[in-house]
């Protein structure tokens, strides 16, 4: 891989316009000096906003489309109309054509996923993309998947999941066999879906297999960082989320308030402000924007749509770790390895059963 990462960017994409979309990698290439980008849009709005910045200028490349995906499409809808000439689709192309390491987009998710299925594939193996999400603990960070690409989901798709998020942890962060818990009602095995049981049975035998399997956790070890990675369908994961990020804003608010409320909590807040600062970051959702679509054979990230420039430049740096870490080989090993474990299980077990029936007919002889 060349130094430089080279991110494809729907720059038409989100609620705010593509304002912040370049505001945001003005930003992120002063972080990433060795990031590159191809906007994806109309060039008439896009030209006049890069002219402000001139190294993001000299790094960057704008690929003219008009047509655009709004919030209000639906998957099928978005397809037939942004294929081959949105700048939601431009933008995976770019990837799928090998100009690009990975892609982003703020648009609407549910036709990302379309169109990152359709446009990209699945990778072999994988029965359903899932959207995993960063999530910051007491420990450091977990990934959390899925937080809303798949509603519902089966045994395998559980196991698939595990797969993909151990994958993404060991791109982000260095470890050879991360932790995997499957979140639940209770820790005890008799309790939960029969989905989630079974798909716990499995991820028990396959425990040491490129993951570490922890057993069930529950929705309070999502904050402790109790496990790398936490696995669960995307109705749950996506209410969790959203009410992690409602009940962020919620305390912030109650501080803010808390602090202005007389002449003495004001002299405190000051005196405390160093510590404030570093509270408001850590409890800031822009700073963990950004959830990548795993399963395709390409990295694609979603940003908050409504997101500000300082979260569009958090989601831009995702992107290029996961680029720059070689996520997408990383999954394929992961596959690899469970792959060739249940073919080795499958053997000793067909190995078993000859043994079995030789010992029986010596026995009836």
């Amino acid at each position: 891989m060349s130094d430089s990462i080279i991110i494809s960017v729907d720059a038409m994409g989100g609620d705010n316009g593509p304002e912040i979309v370049v505001e945001g990698a003005a930003l992120a290439l002063i972080e990433r000096p060795k990031a590159k980008f191809i906007f994806h849009g109309r060039e008439d709005e896009l030209k006049p906003l890069l002219a402000k910045y001139d190294k993001l200028q000299s790094a960057s490349e704008i690929r003219h489309c008009d047509n655009v995906i709004s919030m209000d499409d639906k998957p099928s809808q978005a397809l037939r109309k942004g294929r081959g000439k949105s700048s939601m689709w431009n933008a995976l192309q770019s990837v799928k054509d090998g100009e690009a390491q990975a892609a982003i987009s703020g648009g609407n998710t549910g036709a990302l996923m379309a169109m990152a299925t359709f446009c990209l594939r699945p990778m072999e193996g994988i029965s359903r993309p899932a959207l995993a999400a960063l999530w910051p603990t007491l420990r450091s960070e977990s990934v959390v998947l899925d937080v809303g690409a798949t509603v519902g989901a089966d045994e395998q798709q559980l196991i698939d999941f595990s797969i993909l998020g151990a994958a993404m942890a060991r791109a982000l962060f260095d470890v050879d066999q991360p932790s995997i818990g499957l979140l639940n009602v209770g820790v005890e095995e008799v309790k939960g879906l029969e989905a989630v049981k079974d798909a716990s049975k499995q991820l028990h035998a396959h425990s040491g297999q490129g993951f570490k399997y922890h057993g069930f956790v529950e929705g309070d070890d999502l904050g402790k960082g109790t496990v790398d990675v936490v696995v669960t369908e995307g109705f749950t994961g996506n209410i969790a989320l959203k009410t992690a990020e409602g009940t962020a804003r919620q305390v912030a608010s109650y501080l803010r308030t808390a602090l202005s409320q007389s002449w003495l909590s004001k002299i405190g807040a000051l005196l405390a402000m160093g510590a404030m600062r570093t509270l408001r970051s850590k409890m800031d959702p822009r700073t963990a924007n950004g959830a990548v679509f795993l399963g395709v054979n390409g990295i694609v990230i979603k940003s908050h749509g409504g997101t500000d420039e300082i979260g569009f430049k958090s989601a831009l740096g995702l992107t290029y770790e996961m680029a720059h870490n070689q996520l997408i080989k990383k999954i394929g090993e992961g596959l690899q390895e469970y792959a060739a474990y249940d073919a080795d299980q499958a053997d000793d077990d067909a190995d078993q059963e000859n043994d079995d029936n030789k010992n029986n007919e010596v026995g009836s002889a």
